[in-house]
C-alpha cells in the first residue's frame, strides 16, 4: 500500500528536516531521502551530536539558534534552492521516501500544497492526546478556511518561491498551520494524501504530553484568529 514507485524523471527537491536531538533517528531518516535530493538538517540546539552526525551522513546542516519548530522550518526554507521544497519530521515517524511521488504530483500541477495525512501504524504511533488535538485543529481550520483536511501533519510539498510569498511569521508550533491558512487565503489548491505514521524514535518535544499538545493547540488558535490575508487571489509562483 505504501510502496514508492519512482518515475523515470522524478523532480528534484530540497528536503527540510527540523532537528532537535535526533541522533538516534538520523541514520534511518537520511538513508531514505530520495536520490538526487538535498537533505537540509536544521539543527535547533541539539546537544547529542545530531549536527555532526547529519553532516557525516551527507546532509547540509543549517544552525538555527532561535528555538521553535517554525524557526527551524523557516531557516530550512530560506536555505533551500530547489524549485520544490519538502518538509518532514526528523524522528523516524515518517519515511522521506514517500515524498517523491508527492513531489511529482505538485510538479505536475495537481496541487499547490500537498500534505501527508498520517495513518498510524502500530501501538504508540499516535498518542490519543496528540490525535485529539489534531482533530480539534482540523475542525477549526475547516471553519476558518473551508478546507476539508483531516490532518495538519508535518510532511508536505510546495514550490519554494510560492512558500516565500506567503510571508510566514510564526516561529513556534503554529508554523505548519499558518502555512495552510495563508495558502488557502491565497487561493492555493491544498490537498492531502495518506502516509503511514510510525512510532517515533525518542520523545516528542511538542506533543509528547497532554500539556505539550494543548500548548501547541493554543499557539495555533492564534494563527486561526488572524484576519484573512490581503494578498492577491493567487501567490506568485503557484501554478495556474
Amino acid at each position: 500500500m505504501w510502496r514508492v514507485t519512482p518515475s523515470a524523471r522524478p523532480p528534484r527537491a530540497d528536503l527540510v528536516l527540523p532537528c532537535l536531538d535526533e541522533a538516534g533517528a538520523l541514520p534511518w531518516v537520511l538513508a531514505r531521502v530520495p536520490a538526487g535530493w538535498r537533505a537540509i538538517v536544521v539543527d535547533n540546539g541539539s546537544t547529542d551530536g545530531s549536527a555532526d552526525l547529519a553532516r557525516s551522513l551527507g546532509a547540509t546542516v543549517v544552525h538555527e539558534s532561535r528555538r521553535g519548530f517554525g524557526a527551524a522550518c523557516h531557516a530550512g526554507l530560506l536555505a533551500a534552492r530547489a524549485e520544490l521544497v519538502c518538509f518532514c519530521d526528523c524522528d523516524a515517524s515518517l519515511d522521506p521516501g514517500l515524498l517523491a511521488p508527492m513531489a511529482e504530483r505538485v510538479a505536475a500541477g495537481e496541487a499547490d500544497l500537498l500534505l501527508g495525512r498520517r495513518r498510524p501504524q502500530g501501538r504508540g504511533a499516535w498518542p490519543a492526546h496528540a490525535r485529539a488535538g489534531n482533530i480539534a485543529l482540523a475542525r477549526m481550520l475547516r471553519r476558518r478556511t473551508g478546507l476539508r483536511l483531516h490532518d495538519l501533519g508535518p510532511m508536505r510539498v510546495a514550490r519554494r518561491e510560492a512558500l516565500l510569498g506567503l510571508e510566514l511569521t510564526d516561529r513556534r508550533s503554529g508554523y505548519p498551520l499558518q502555512m495552510v491558512v495563508r495558502a488557502a487565503d491565497a487561493g492555493w489548491r491544498v490537498a492531502e494524501t495518506d502516509v503511514p505514521y510510525l512510532p517515533r524514535t525518542g520523545k516528542s518535544k511538542v506533543t509528547g504530553t497532554w500539556r505539550g499538545t494543548w500548548n501547541a493547540v493554543r499557539d495555533m488558535r492564534g494563527v486561526l484568529a488572524e484576519p484573512p490575508s490581503a494578498r492577491s487571489a493567487r501567490t506568485e509562483g503557484v501554478s495556474a
